[in-house]
């Protein structure tokens, strides 16, 4: 007998915070309401500083002696593009859509709609490596730590399931201190790091061999300076990892601090917080790229640096164990652990901001996808099957990841240039231009060099398209109406007729002429006995963009020839509008009204398929289908006829 009070209690724990029906979106808090623009830098910093655990040694495998200036490239392309890019994002989308909404606006129908998916399967593919490289970048640095490693080796796989488990986890408990608990690692981790670049500075001071060694080695393997800068310029796409935080932090946007007097239409000090995160990250990030990258170039071995060497996914890692003892290495390593582990909380956070904006609005995911703990064990179970696909290799995911990165950049600085052009602001257009350029060639030059990026990119679309065709073909009969509005002359039509039988005739809007409205009268009393000093109102929709799901009804009413009563609506589908008015009508008078259409013509299959496509097709069946779904008693359901 307890399990039937259990499950209502399991449920509406896994629905906390879903308050709003089918048709409506969640209330977000006021604009000022948040924390700190710096305290929330350390939650998207949680993704991007924690890249240093293994972005140095994907630099030097990349770029090998020339690591350094390659990374100077990508530094300059971080402060000078990226980082001018997402700070116009953030004016543009400032409660956390990014560019994926500044390009939503661009398209219309269901182009667009494909279009957003396409951005959400890298966007998809972009957090959810995040979340299973870092994971699997932290179990490295476990194994490979010296006094585990002959006890750990072996077991990285359930090691890396684990630690998703537990950040999946903490979301499902809530997420109200992850923010504090980031400060505290950020803090923690980039203070270690300050300990081990500076330490390895001081080695390189103190050995000037190492740079004499290091640019003679550059010098015989690239010849003159001009060579080596046109080589980094080559290689500088494989360090693209480097860049992996600015997403992020447009995504985790909403927890931005504002000013009291922000508005949800301009919240001003939102986005001027986050300009000011954005910039400081990136600027942070930028010191420890090219320092970091210079101390693990010239003191660690270049063998050391492949797969099985002691500082492979780890160079910084190695640096601290061998200049700073064991001990220091060791805290380290934890210190690693814990936030490339918890990185995946920005990239959760991120996705659970994004994803549930755009799928149910859609149609195109449950209505439940508005929830937060379904979603996260959703977004958990498909980090289980990346992480056994991929058997939890660092390597493996790095092409991915860096495809995901780059292709919302590039869409990024993509919409700011159309952004800027449409604002008239010339000098941004071509700034922004040569910007989207550059990271266009930096996306395909990856793609080229690393297609797998390309292939999962491509499975997570797929997979996104797929399951939102279905929840949208199983959500195709929901009334999908959020509200409806009677103008003033459309009230009093249907104040009018309450004291009477209500009857409404379906009508398709064609020449609108006298005869049109008289033959379609006579038809509909004669097909279905209507006594003929009864009074009828015709109703007209008119279908703006079949591939939306929700939207407001407004219902504006208009004599005709001066006898026709017509009420016009604009929405998506006809047959949604249709029942929405019907129930409209009936809660606001108490009578059930009736409806009258003709039999569709044609075959019900073809019929249905431009229902789901354009919003018309069979409307009568599908207009009393769309009734009974939201109607569950029978007799309060208003009267559907057809002849």
């Amino acid at each position: 007998m307890a399990t039937p009070a259990r499950t209502p209690r399991l449920r509406a724990w896994m629905l906390e915070g879903l308050t709003d029906r089918p048709g409506q979106h969640t209330q977000t808090g006021t604009a000022h309401e948040g924390r700190p623009w710096w305290r929330v830098m350390c939650l998207t910093g949680l993704d991007y500083f924690s890249t240093l655990g293994y972005q140095p040694g994907i630099a030097a495998l990349a770029a090998g002696l020339l690591s350094p200036l390659a990374t100077i490239v990508l530094v300059v392309l971080t402060l000078f593009g990226a980082l001018p890019v997402y700070r116009r994002v953030a004016e543009e989308s400032p409660h956390g859509e990014g560019s994926i909404a500044m390009l939503e606006r661009l398209l219309s129908f269901w182009k667009g709609k494909l279009f957003v998916l396409t951005l959400l399967g890298f966007a998809a593919t972009d957090f959810l490596i995040t979340i299973t490289l870092s994971a699997a970048d932290a179990t490295a640095h476990l194994v490979e730590n010296p006094h585990l490693t002959s006890t750990l080796h072996g077991h990285e796989v359930p090691i890396t399931l684990l630690m998703i488990a537990l950040l999946g986890a903490v979301f499902l408990k809530g997420f109200s201190e992850a923010i504090g608990v980031a400060v505290v690692l950020v803090a923690t981790y980039l203070g270690l790091n300050v300990v081990v670049v500076a330490v390895g500075l001081w080695q390189v001071a103190t050995e000037p061999h190492v740079v004499a060694d290091w640019t003679q080695a550059l010098t015989a393997e690239h010849g003159n300076p001009f060579m080596m800068i046109a080589i980094a310029l080559v290689v500088f796409p494989k360090l693209a990892l480097g860049l992996s935080g600015f997403e992020t932090g447009v995504a985790v946007m909403p927890h931005v601090h504002g000013d009291p007097d922000d508005t949800g239409a301009r919240p001003a000090g939102r986005i001027r917080g986050t300009k000011k995160l954005l910039t400081t990250a990136a600027v942070i990030m930028s010191v420890f790229l090219i320092c970091s990258s210079f101390v693990t170039t010239l003191l660690i071995p270049a063998d050391e640096f492949k797969a099985g060497g002691e500082a492979n996914g780890r160079a910084l890692a190695y640096l601290a164990h061998e200049h700073l003892g064991s001990a220091f290495g060791t805290v380290y390593d934890v210190s690693t652990i814990l936030i490339l582990w918890f990185a995946g909380s920005s990239a959760m956070a991120g996705l659970l901001n994004l994803m549930p904006r755009y799928l149910p609005r859609y149609g195109m995911a449950p209505h439940w996808a508005r929830a937060l703990r379904p979603m996260v064990i959703v977004f958990t179970l498909v980090a289980f099957l990346v992480t056994w696909l991929f058997d939890a290799d660092v390597d493996a995911q790095g092409g991915a990841y860096a495809t995901g990165v780059l292709v919302l950049i590039t869409s990024a600085a993509v919409a700011v240039t159309i952004a800027a052009k449409r604002a008239g602001e010339r000098g941004w257009t071509i700034g922004f231009g040569v910007i989207s350029a550059v990271f266009v060639y930096t996306t395909a030059v990856n793609v080229v060099e690393r297609p797998d990026g390309v292939k999962i990119g491509a499975c997570f679309i797929a997979g996104i398209m797929a399951l939102s065709l279905l929840s949208r073909l199983a959500r195709v009969f929901e009334l999908r109406v959020t509200h409806v509005e009677l103008d003033d002359m459309a009230q009093r039509f249907v104040r009018d007729t309450a004291n009477r039988t209500i009857r409404f005739i379906a009508n398709e809007p064609d020449r609108r002429d006298k005869a049109e409205y008289r033959d379609k009268v006579e038809q509909i009393r004669e097909d279905n006995d209507i006594p003929p000093g009864d009074d009828v109102l015709f109703v007209e929709v008119t279908v703006l963009d079949p591939s939306e799901f929700e939207s407001g009804l407004k219902v504006r009413g208009e004599v005709l020839h001066d006898r026709y009563r017509v009420l016009t609506l604009e929405s998506s589908t006809v047959p949604n509008a249709l029942a929405a008015l019907l129930l409209h009508v009936r809660d606001g008078t108490g009578q059930r009204p009736h409806i009258y259409f003709e039999w569709t013509e044609g075959n019900p299959m073809t019929n249905f398929l431009r229902f789901f496509l354009f919003g018309q097709g069979e409307v009568a069946p599908v207009t009393r289908e769309v009734i009974r779904a939201a109607e569950p008693d029978r007799a309060r359901r208003p009267h559907v006829h057809a002849g």
